[in-house]
C-alpha cells in the first residue's frame, strides 16, 4: 500500500493505494476537474459539488459501460458470422471437390 496525496478542489487528501501513483493521481485529475466543473455552473459547497460531479462521473461510467456492451455484443455477433462463413467455405469445398471427382 502506498500514501499519495491529491488535491481535489483546492483540498488536499491522503490516498492509501495498492495502484501506483500515477493511476491515483489520474484518478484523483478526473475527479478534480469533475468537482471544478460543476463549481463553476454556481456558487456550490464543495461537498455539494462533490456530489454532482460523483453524478457526472457515474453517468459517464454508466454510458461506458453501455457502449462497451455494445461492443462485445457487435464482437460475438461477428465472431459466429464469421464462423457460420467458415462452415459455409468449408461445406463449398466439399461440394466443389466431390463434382471434380465426379467429372474425373
Amino acid at each position: 500500500m502506498r500514501k499519495v496525496i491529491v488535491s481535489i478542489a483546492g483540498q488536499e487528501y491522503t490516498m492509501v493505494a495498492e495502484e501506483s501513483e500515477d493511476y491515483v493521481r489520474r484518478c484523483a485529475g478526473h475527479v478534480d476537474s469533475q468537482v471544478r466543473e460543476v463549481m463553476q455552473g454556481g456558487a456550490l459547497s464543495r461537498a455539494d459539488a462533490g456530489i454532482l460531479a460523483a453524478l457526472n462521473i457515474a453517468d459517464q461510467y454508466f454510458r461506458e459501460q453501455q457502449a462497451s456492451e455494445n461492443l462485445r455484443r457487435q464482437v460475438k455477433d461477428s465472431v459466429e458470422e464469421a464462423a457460420q462463413l467458415k462452415n459455409e467455405l468449408s461445406e463449398a469445398r466439399r461440394e466443389i471437390f466431390k463434382l471434380q471427382n465426379k467429372k474425373s
